[in-house]
């Protein structure tokens, strides 16, 4: 059987399995989406699936240190229509 590798939530710092989080990736041309495949090249930062995370996240900050960049509220607007809970 195959291990799933483990990531850790820029938020909440829990340690979950790779595909239960969202993973948020800045390419070398700076432009901020969210990797559904997670494949996609470039600095790669997760976070849980929920609300209360990603809210935190903005609140600390956690996801521009983790990306090294600037994040504009309409990525985060972004983030927020692909979070289930």
């Amino acid at each position: 059987m195959k291990t799933i590798p483990q990531r850790t939530c820029v938020s909440c710092k829990e340690k979950k399995n790779k595909n239960e989080l969202i993973r948020i990736v800045c390419n070398k041309q700076g432009d901020i989406s969210v990797d559904k495949l997670g494949k996609m090249e470039g600095r790669g930062a997760y976070i849980c699936n929920k609300q209360e995370c990603l809210e935190n996240a903005i609140k600390t900050k956690a996801l521009e240190r983790a990306l090294k960049t600037k994040i504009e509220e309409q990525i985060y607007n972004n983030i927020r229509g692909v979070i289930h809970e």
